[in-house]
């Protein structure tokens, strides 16, 4: 029993927010991998060597197809937190997540996880309220209009499907969760909805029509989810398609300016300090969405990681967006840097807002608010240290400035 208020972090998206990571086998890619012989993600276990449970972290997955009525069939998970049993055997964003903020908030927590694969923004997850449109000589639906698209000008039957008819199943299904809120986190009675995650975009990259309208179906979303879940305040965070550089052009090039416009205040300062976008491509490791990464671990813990790192800062203040690599030097005011990159020309240092780094292949990345987090060393992953104090001298390649 828990006398205090739950935070609820709700995740959204398709498939790769629904988690496609391998979690066993003896080989490079599965969690069971990098945790027992790379001597990552230390946090996952305990001090013998087995799954750690978290008592304080409840993880709930609904998946529901459509707007049908919500069921106890459509829960794919509902345990505490672990990367063990009884937990799904693919893992997905909510073990970074869920770990980072319970961490940085001491609160009991829940990550509500209500998704499911192959779904586009511009069709099945639109927002309510959203006008149909035209792109290159076709009308494509606005809300609980069909079919997808018609050459403009003519009139096509309807199919059985609606547009925003994925909304309407996700957004009900985790509103059924929170409508009985003591069944799904044992002992609670109050909770509040903290922030909003979003990994989504792969089902619009395929039609031109789609990806130029993600902008706008985007800032559409957020505000909807934000009235639905009524947390008007409530942070939101959207991660990149990882095999999208920037500059990338077409389809994809479109998505990625999309995702960095809605976290970019002098384009929507209506979203100013509450909104954040992380980009992926340095942690995909050759992967793409397409593809589920490969489905390597490694891949949707750290974009895990680095959202909750965003989320952060957001519910901090201290930031509005998390962006491309950074550039060469550290910015003024900055309380560390790493050093003693010999094998490539590498640039990880902390931002004091957010950490980056380039992706080239170095195993450390320096994160800041009021500390610093070594993410990837396998002594103090998870561990918060002062950046103008009291960073561990064990790691030699840290340094103060």
């Amino acid at each position: 029993m828990t006398s205090k208020s739950v935070d609820v972090y709700i995740l959204m998206g398709q498939s790769n927010c629904v988690g496609m990571g391998l979690k066993t086998g003896w080989k490079d890619g599965t969690l069971e991998y990098a945790v027992g012989e790379k001597k990552m993600y230390p946090y996952l276990l305990n001090k013998d060597g087995s799954w750690a449970v978290r008592s304080d972290v409840r993880s709930v997955f609904t998946m529901v197809s459509g707007n049908k009525s919500f069921t106890p069939k459509a829960l794919q998970d509902n345990t505490w937190m672990t990367a063990g049993k009884p937990s799904r055997s693919r893992l997905g964003l909510e073990l970074g997540i869920g770990n980072f903020m319970a961490n940085f908030t001491k609160n009991p927590t829940m990550i509500l996880k209500s998704c499911i694969g192959n779904r586009a923004l511009g069709w099945d997850l639109l927002p309510p309220g959203s006008p149909s449109w035209e792109y290159g000589g076709y009308t494509y639906a606005g809300y609980h209009g069909s079919p997808e698209k018609c050459k403009t000008g003519t009139t096509c039957p309807q199919i059985g499907w609606m547009a925003g008819e994925q909304y309407d199943g996700d957004v009900a299904a985790a509103k059924a969760v929170l409508g009985k809120f003591s069944t799904y986190y044992p002992g609670a009675t109050k909770y509040e909805v903290k922030g909003l995650f979003w990994w989504q975009g792969d089902r619009d990259r395929y039609d031109m029509g789609l990806a130029s309208r993600y902008e706008t179906n985007l800032v559409a979303l957020i505000k909807s989810i934000r009235k639905d879940y009524n947390a008007p305040n409530a942070p939101f965070v959207t991660a990149t398609l990882g095999q999208t550089a920037m500059g990338a052009g077409g389809a994809e090039g479109a998505i990625l300016d999309a995702m960095f416009a809605i976290s970019d205040s002098k384009k929507h300062p209506e979203f100013k300090g509450t909104t954040a976008t992380v980009y992926t491509h340095p942690y995909a490791r050759g992967g793409g969405s397409s593809s589920h990464y490969g489905l390597n671990a490694e891949v949707y813990m750290d974009v895990g990681e680095h959202m909750a790192d965003a989320m952060i800062g957001l519910l901090k203040g201290a930031s509005e967006e998390v962006g491309p690599p950074a550039p060469p030097s550290p910015p003024s005011g900055c309380m560390q840097q790493c050093s003693g990159h010999t094998s490539c020309d590498c640039k990880c240092f902390c931002s004091c807002r957010h950490g980056y780094d380039s992706g080239c292949g170095s195993p450390y990345y320096v994160s800041c608010y009021d500390g610093c987090r070594v993410s990837r060393d396998p002594i103090h992953d998870g561990g918060y240290y002062s950046c103008k104090y009291n960073c561990p001298s064990s790691l030699s390649n840290l340094t103060v400035v």
